[in-house]
């Protein structure tokens, strides 16, 4: 589903990361570790073509995203990718059903029990009229995972899903990642600094500035 091969990233002349490559099989669960600033969060906006590596190829579902223009990258990224943004970023004006039924309604496909569903597995139940701002974060965070698997997206990416959560929920958001990738054979990437998190996947890799490696540890700071 994912094919990462020699990326690298830079910022002016400070490199980011260097020499990372990567490939996930459909069905597979990897949580990627790694030092603040060494460049999780810049790897999968990479990843979703929200940001252009300065060497190396992505490739998803067979597509290479250098041969799309930003146009391109959407609209693959509307079709098979699910992200999970550490910011959230829900649209302030649409309410929390509106905001997690919105990929749905892009592919011309709304689903309202759908919708309400996963609102009711993220504990969310009855939420669905409010507005962002009536919120908490730690709900916020639910809505942003609750978006990311409603269209049942191909690969899915998560920034530090857990990390507004308390141990209860965050248990209950991870099975949920978890589920979408045995019930629909995706593949998940999961950024995380939970030890508990990273104790669910298949795999464990560790980021550095000179790549991915697969890691040992078994507790993360």
């Amino acid at each position: 589903m994912l094919k990462i091969n020699d990326l690298g990233k830079a910022f002016a002349d400070t490199p980011v990361f260097n020499g990372v490559s990567l490939h996930l099989r459909a069905g597979e669960f990897v949580a990627l570790l790694g030092e603040s600033g060494v460049g999780k969060s810049t790897l999968l906006n990479c990843i979703a073509g929200l940001e252009r590596p300065d060497h190396g190829s992505v490739h998803i579902a067979g597509t290479d995203l250098a041969t799309l223009d930003d146009d391109g990258c959407a609209r693959l990224r509307r079709r098979h990718i699910g992200f999970v943004f550490q910011a959230f970023h829900v649209l302030p004006h649409l309410s929390v059903a509106d905001n997690v039924g919105l990929p749905l309604r892009l592919l011309g496909r709304p689903d309202d029990a759908r919708v309400q569903a996963l609102l009711d597995t993220v504990g969310l139940a009855g939420l669905g009229a409010r507005l962002p701002a009536q919120l908490s974060g730690g709900q916020l965070q639910r809505v942003a995972i609750a978006r990311a698997v409603v269209h049942a997206p191909g690969l899915l990416l998560a920034d530090e899903p857990t990390g507004n959560l308390d141990p209860g929920t965050a248990e209950r958001v991870l099975s949920v990642l978890q589920a979408q990738v045995r019930q629909t054979g995706a593949a998940c990437l999961l950024v995380t600094h939970s030890a508990a998190a990273a104790a669910r996947a298949d795999r464990v890799l560790r980021l550095s500035p000179d790549g991915v490696r697969a890691s040992e540890a078994t507790s993360v700071a």
